[in-house]
């Protein structure tokens, strides 16, 4: 086992593959998932250059929502934005730049530089350059990284005042354990003093919850079967996709969108030569969209070492976004 000499920076550490090119990281989450019971599998993996570009097909469905409402609070509060955010920060994104919200934000606070941070390399660089020619004028400085851990920034940002932007409600994708551990891990990378305007979604009606993670148009489908398609290309896998189906579902226990891929009958294939078998009707667990309300928000964000300070929601109250500080940590009121 060596590092592969396309090794990618990420922070503290590199992506390790073998001599195949094979993501080691990528294979161990994948097997320890499909060894479990439940089967499951981290929802980062959904994120490769064909997943993401899904994802943002996801973000137009009629049925999905949350993008249409974050982008709303985006334009209607953006003078708020510039008030309390201030001009001539270094904003730093936890994922490749969405198309139509990064532009709202960074043509409202006038930052002195932008750093997207991405693990899916191609999806990065594309959203990058995009940026780049609608802001001919900023800095503009992409980081392939995984961004579950602490990022290493770009020399050329380090004095400047840091705005993390996690839009999309994807705190929502991770239980509360790693939810807290990535909040730890941003403040880490952007240091004390920095803010952080991150997107949560809001409980609401079970069946408007449903419909957006399975859209009429099967475009969700797609985005949870493709990670099927990148185990059987990149891990040599057999996984029949044909005996798979896509399903959401509501946990209201966990306040939680579940996404599965539920076998249409009993079935066996292998992944890296390791042997499977799942059940007419077991499911492999591969995404979770967790919902909020003001009290759980807060929680969380102070668990991970974020001082709330505003939040602001659509018209119909789907959706919030929050601002946040890192302010010195304090062990008592």
């Amino acid at each position: 086992m060596t590092k592969n000499k396309g090794a990618t920076k990420t922070g503290l550490a590199l992506v390790e593959r073998d001599e195949s090119g094979i993501d080691l990281a990528f294979r161990a989450d994948v097997l320890e998932g499909l060894r479990g019971s439940p089967k499951a599998i981290s929802a980062r993996w959904l994120y490769d250059d064909a997943g993401s570009q899904l994802f943002e097909d996801i973000t137009k469905v009629p049925e999905y929502y949350p993008t249409r409402a974050e982008t709303e609070i985006l334009k209607t509060r953006a003078g708020e934005f510039a008030e309390m955010i201030g001009s001539g920060r270094a904003v730093v994104e936890f994922g490749s730049g969405s198309s139509v919200k990064t532009p709202l934000l960074l043509s409202a606070i006038e930052p002195a530089s932008y750093v997207p941070l991405d693990i899916a390399g191609d999806f990065l660089r594309a959203a990058a350059a995009d940026l780049a020619e609608k802001f001919p004028a900023l800095p503009v400085h992409p980081v392939e990284a995984d961004f579950m851990r602490r990022v290493e920034l770009p020399g050329e940002v380090a004095d400047q005042p840091k705005l993390g932007f996690f839009p999309g409600s994807t705190i929502g994708n991770m239980v509360a354990r790693t939810a807290v551990d990535l909040l730890r891990s941003m403040r880490e990378t952007l240091g004390t003093g920095a803010q952080l305007l991150i997107g949560m979604d809001l409980i609401k009606n079970e069946e408007v919850l449903v419909a957006a993670y399975d859209d009429a148009g099967g475009v969700t489908a797609q985005f949870n079967t493709n990670l099927v398609r990148r185990i059987n290309r990149e891990l040599e896998g057999d996984i029949p996709l044909d005996k798979l189906h896509h399903e959401a579902r509501w946990n209201d226990d966990y306040a939680r969108i579940e996404m599965h891929l539920v076998a249409e009958e009993a079935i066996g294939f292998t992944v890296s030569g390791e042997a499977f078998g799942m059940e007419k009707g077991e499911t492999i667990h591969t995404e979770n969209s967790h919902k909020f309300n003001r009290r759980t928000s807060n929680m969380l964000l102070l668990a991970g070492g974020w001082e709330p300070v505003q939040r602001w929601l659509d018209a119909e109250g789907r959706f919030s976004m929050i601002l946040a500080e890192a302010r010195p940590p304090r062990s008592a009121p």
